[in-house]
């Protein structure tokens, strides 16, 4: 995702906030552009309380065993193997909730903490990321759209605040606006991302909890802990896609501002 920590220096280079304007709708959109930039800083305070909260949930189920007594590992591939999936391998990578389904290598991907554990955490993102592998399966629309536009976002997040940095350059200088724009164009590809995103970790945590309960891997109040350590990984993709969301009006505000 974009960052938004060089905003404020980016607003001065350009001198967004020298003079004053004559227009009462120039000074409307100040307004909501700074409206905006509070808003993002606030969700960000958000998003780190979500996250704190996920990485606390996530270590309190890892210390509760389910009866069956699987790892992470043999969890992802009783679900792949009850799916027909046989095309995709479970593999270990390193790091902390670090656990990600990839259609190019067919892999499903398991953290240190989830690969070789016995947990109600660890059953919970195995059969997540089998969720992934499943839509994949099936040719799941949002998947697609989503695996589709990783390109598109790779490039247009590294190359976005550069166009609008020129972009506003080149609207100070000469009211152009075109530049701008592109520049948003790009940052609204990051933040359709984000929102195609939701579906997808949704749904995939929704096919996790149901093989979860139908195939008896864990029941009972052990169902109940893994749909909150799901739910919680859910929402840190919520606050991202609002966070995107902020962004891009962020910059419409703040172009519209700049007109004369």
């Amino acid at each position: 995702m974009l960052t938004t920590t060089p905003l404020y220096a980016l607003l001065l280079q350009v001198g967004y906030y020298t003079g004053t304007t004559s227009q009462h709708a120039s000074a409307g959109y100040s307004a909501a552009t700074m409206g905006m930039f509070f808003l993002i800083i606030l969700i960000g305070v958000v998003g780190f309380i979500v996250q704190a909260r996920l990485q606390s949930v996530f270590k309190k189920y890892s210390k509760v065993t389910f009866a069956g007594g699987m790892t992470g590992a043999e969890v992802a591939e009783k679900m792949l193997r009850d799916h027909n999936i046989h095309n995709v391998r479970v593999t270990h990578v390193a790091g902390q909730l670090t656990d990600h389904f990839n259609p190019q290598t067919m892999t499903v991907n398991l953290s240190d903490a989830v690969y070789s554990s016995n947990s109600v955490a660890a059953a919970a993102v195995a059969a997540h990321e089998c969720g992934h592998a499943v839509q994949h399966a099936e040719g799941y629309t949002p998947l697609v759209l989503r695996s589709r536009l990783v390109p598109i976002v790779n490039f247009s997040s590294q190359m976005a605040m550069w166009v609008i940095l020129i972009g506003l350059g080149i609207l100070a200088a000469t009211q152009n606006e075109v530049l701008c724009w592109i520049g948003v164009g790009m940052i609204a590809m990051s933040a359709l991302f984000s929102i195609v995103t939701l579906p997808v970790e949704y749904n995939a945590s929704a096919r996790a909890l149901a093989w979860l309960e139908s195939s008896g891997t864990i029941a009972g109040v052990q169902v109940t802990q893994a749909r909150e350590a799901l739910s919680w990984a859910a929402r840190t993709y919520l606050v991202a896609a609002l966070s995107a969301i902020a962004s891009l009006l962020y910059y419409v505000f703040m172009i519209l501002g700049r007109r004369e």
